[in-house]
């Protein structure tokens, strides 16, 4: 038996949930899945599926193997693309992880501009403000807005961002604009979770550096949400100002301090570092930072 195939056909049938979708998916018959999965289980000397009339999971030792399979089937193609190099045409699949907010305002009307230039390439896109592994997590790609890039990463800086202080004038209105960074212990600060410096937000003053112990009276891992509170008048926060910059623009919310910056933002292409890049990396890449020079 074909390992390639067996391998290939377990993990359809886990991503479809069925035999008989797997089977419509590869061309094959459902019997001729059945027994593919059949024969792997034997020769592994496990069970990998658990099968009831309804549905199919996946056993303990199947999602080892669903895991290492994957792994393997990408590297294959992986390789196959890095072959196609020599044409310089992008193929293949490409796993990329983006945070939430910036993919949604900032990536979401993209892809299909690159889709129409590179139609050989599937794209998957999985949007999360976690700091995922690139390599243990399987991507060819990630988005990260940070100060310094990972060192044991190959990193293209694609844009920039300013971190902002601000809040709603109606807010300001009710509870006065802080003058200095300490002022913000008597007011109302909406945090967020995944920032860098944790409870500690610092500034660049004219007298140097500033850093302020924070005690938010809500934090969430979700920039959209620290937003909305601010622009409900429910205090002051430090988001980026892609995400904050139309609010000011439109006097929505209004920034505070100005003589007090908060951290500039690096946004990176981030990638596992490799010999030979895949074409659909470095197309992907090229075109990122072409469409996102605005930002810089």
């Amino acid at each position: 038996m074909d390992r390639f195939l067996e391998m290939k056909t377990f993990c359809t049938v886990v991503d479809s949930g069925s035999f008989v979708k797997a089977a419509d998916t590869l061309g094959l018959s459902k019997a001729a899945v059945s027994r593919y999965i059949a024969e792997l289980e034997t020769r592994l000397g496990v069970r990998l599926l658990h099968r009831t009339t309804r549905r199919l999971s996946l056993t303990d030792e199947g999602t080892v193997f669903d895991a290492r399979c994957r792994e393997l089937l990408s590297g294959i193609e992986e390789a196959e693309a890095e072959i196609s190099s020599r044409s310089g045409e992008a193929r293949g699949l490409l796993r990329v992880n983006v945070p939430v907010t910036f993919g949604i305002l900032h990536l979401a009307p993209l892809w299909s501009g690159f889709h129409e230039l590179h139609p050989q390439v599937r794209l998957d896109v999985e949007l999360s403000d976690r700091v995922v592994d690139v390599v243990e997590e399987g991507y060819d790609l990630a988005i990260r807005i940070a100060t310094l890039p990972s060192s044991s990463l190959i990193s293209k800086r694609l844009a920039g961002t300013r971190v902002v202080l601000c809040a709603s004038p109606a807010y300001l209105k009710q509870h006065g604009k802080p003058t200095h960074p300490a002022d913000l212990a008597v007011h109302q600060l909406i945090g967020y979770s995944y920032w860098s410096g944790g409870d500690t937000w610092t500034f660049a003053g004219p007298e140097g550096p500033v850093s302020v112990k924070i005690q938010p009276w809500m934090v969430s891992n979700n920039g959209d949400t620290c937003r909305a509170l601010a622009l409900a008048h429910q205090g002051i926060i430090l988001q980026p100002s892609f995400l904050v910059g139309d609010d000011l623009a439109a006097g929505r919310l209004v920034e505070l301090l100005p003589a007090y910056r908060s951290i500039e933002l690096g946004i990176y292409a981030i990638y596992p570092t490799r010999k030979h890049v895949a074409p659909k990396v470095r197309a992907l890449v090229n075109f990122l930072e072409q469409q996102l020079a605005s930002l810089r």
